[in-house]
């Protein structure tokens, strides 16, 4: 983390944790983790495309699947993320 750009800002509703990768820090963040203390931290997904293909293939096929299945599998594709809506192809 490049610590002078990362910043937390609070409100009476509201928390919000910026955090700046170092230079040199590459690829995305698959998750995160948070809570009030370390012993009980929750553990959240970013929203991207292979965690979404991940969540919904365990929706479509919870159990390990046949080869067959997986084909009939749909194709999932993040097309827009913002922060009050995802929109999502499914073919």
């Amino acid at each position: 983390l490049l610590s002078p750009e990362s910043s937390v800002s609070i409100s009476a509703q509201n928390a919000v944790v910026r955090l700046a990768k170092a230079p040199g820090s590459t690829g995305l963040w698959d998750k995160f983790s948070f809570g009030l203390e370390p012993s009980a931290l929750q553990e959240r997904l970013f929203v991207s495309e292979e965690n979404v293909d991940g969540f919904l293939g365990t929706a479509f096929c919870p159990s390990p699947c046949s080869q067959s299945a997986l084909e009939r599998q749909p194709l999932i594709e993040v097309l827009d993320v913002t922060e009050d809506r995802i929109q999502i192809k499914v073919e």
